[in-house]
């Protein structure tokens, strides 16, 4: 017996004989009645007391057993109480063996045949029911099963005839093969109890990652606060002091009081002016993404065309994209519907593409861009470069945030990372995706797709669509707003002409 399964084990067994103690009694008050049959009714009746008071016996100290904390219970010390007990018990069942010995006189041959083959017969149940309630303990066992085993096996032998020798024989071997058993019900209690154990373990292992993992979540949802606090605070520290140091170095780099004597301050004030200005922009991006982040980006939607957007933007970047001798190409399909989103947000998905094409494309390079439906009735923006592009395996860490791949490290005009991350989170906020595909020294494709859900339908007739146009302004008349899908109907995926680079 394993130590550290000893109470358990010695539990199971004690349970065994609580849970019979009215059935047993009543199988041995069915013996004594049976051997009314060939043996005096008074020696029935005595051997059923006998063994009903040691039944209460085992049955008073197992309660007592259970009813101890577990901490106060010397595990050997009631060990051999039960082996002690349970002997007792066995000699008392033992006794059923001898009833009648010497009494045959006067009964017939067959009476006596029949008794003794009752008599072997109810060893075997006794020994069934002692290896299925001991089978735990197998000190308990022996102790509860030698008496009466050699109880019928001497009585069978001092009656000097072949039939009951080979009964002896018989009962010896079923002995042994009721211990085989108890043996194997032991191993798989005791099997039992190591994965209860191990169950427990694993439980408690469980509940003490998850409170590691409640106070890590607490931990982080105390930091974010503390972080949005932090931002919010700053954004207005940071600003107010920003906006004054963007203006006075304006009028300086302007000569708006007049001209500078030294031609060097006004240079020293266009570069306050610029780095202020880029200082403004990554704090707003910032900010942007703290917001989205924490779900406290509010959508303010209205009909809008991405065309229209599309060459809002592509103005407000033009003099910085011929000043580096960029080739810019448009591609925006003619009259298309209008649809439902937040202006501010998709200007700003356009100016963050734009802008990375224009600080990765080198010089002489070219960018497209191009406005379009896709094969589901949504509509997507699409910006390609020809810029140095990005290895596969590097494209998850520049969809993070602050993250940048090492070759457009090295040739891009700088920035924070926090471009791509704002567009993909934005993009997902209208319902749809951003994609972003890269071949070295190819160039980049960026695309970001609005579901079908969003296109607003127009009773006007529409033009072809294999035509292409460039950017100009539309009016459109009746507007018919879609449903919107159920949360199971996914966003469609990118055109499958746009997937690949050249």
């Amino acid at each position: 017996m394993k130590s550290e399964f000893e109470y358990e084990l010695l539990a199971m067994f004690v349970r065994n004989e609580i849970g019979a103690a009215f059935t047993m009694p009543a199988l041995y008050a069915l013996f004594a009645i049976a051997s009314m049959f060939w043996a005096p009714i008074a020696a029935g009746v005595l051997w059923l007391a006998i063994v009903i008071a040691a039944k209460i016996l085992l049955l008073d100290q197992g309660r007592r057993f259970l009813a101890l904390p577990r901490a106060q219970i010397d595990v050997r010390l009631w060990h051999r109480r039960f082996v002690i007990i349970e002997f007792l018990n066995a000699v008392a069942l033992a006794g059923f063996a001898f009833m009648g010995v010497g009494q045959h006189a006067g009964v017939a041959e067959s009476a006596v045949f029949s008794s003794h083959v009752f008599i072997f017969a109810t060893l075997i149940v006794l020994l069934a029911i002692r290896a299925m309630f001991a089978a735990t303990i197998t000190h308990v066992l022996l102790a509860g099963t030698i008496p009466m085993t050699l109880a019928v096996v001497v009585g069978l032998l001092l009656l000097d005839d072949p039939f009951y020798l080979a009964l002896a024989s018989m009962s010896v071997g079923i002995y042994v093969y009721v211990l085989f058993l108890a043996r194997g019900l032991k191993s798989t209690a005791q099997s039992m109890l190591e994965f209860r154990a191990e169950k427990n373990a694993l439980i408690a292992e469980l509940e003490e990652q998850r409170s590691v993992s409640d106070e890590a979540r607490r931990r982080a949802e105390a930091a974010n606060r503390s972080k949005s606090r932090f931002l919010a605070t700053m954004s207005h520290e940071l600003r107010t002091p920003l906006n004054a140091i963007l203006g006075f170095s304006e009028v300086m780099n302007t000569e708006v009081m007049g001209p500078m004597v030294n031609r060097a301050y006004k240079e020293y004030a266009g570069n306050i002016f610029e780095s202020g200005h880029h200082l403004l922009q990554l704090i707003n991006e910032i900010l942007d993404l703290s917001r989205i982040e924490s779900g406290r980006y509010d959508l303010h939607e209205e009909p809008l065309r991405l065309a229209e957007l599309v060459c809002e933007c592509h103005r407000l970047m033009k003099l910085r994209m011929e000043s580096k001798g960029l080739e810019v190409l448009e591609g925006i399909a003619p009259n298309l519907p209008l649809v439902w989103a937040d202006p501010r947000a998709i200007r700003q998905v356009c100016l963050n593409l734009m802008s990375n094409a224009l600080k990765f494309t080198p010089r002489g390079g070219r960018i497209t861009l191009t406005v379009g439906l896709t094969d589901s009735g949504g509509q997507f923006i699409s910006v390609r470069d020809t810029g140095p592009g990005i290895p596969e395996d590097e494209i998850p860490k520049v969809m993070q945030a602050f993250g940048q791949g090492t070759l457009a490290h090295q040739s891009a005009e700088g920035g924070a990372g926090l471009g791509l991350p704002i567009v993909e989170h934005l993009a997902e906020l209208h319902g749809g995706t951003f994609s972003l595909k890269s071949e070295l020294r190819k160039g980049t494709l960026a695309i970001v797709e609005l579901p079908p859900y969003r296109v607003l339908q127009t009773t006007a007739p529409s033009q072809p669509l294999g035509q292409e146009t460039h950017c100009s302004k539309e009016t459109a008349p009746h507007l018919t707003r879609p449903p919107r899908p159920r949360a199971s109907q996914k966003t469609p995926s990118a055109p499958q002409h746009f997937t690949t680079l050249s």
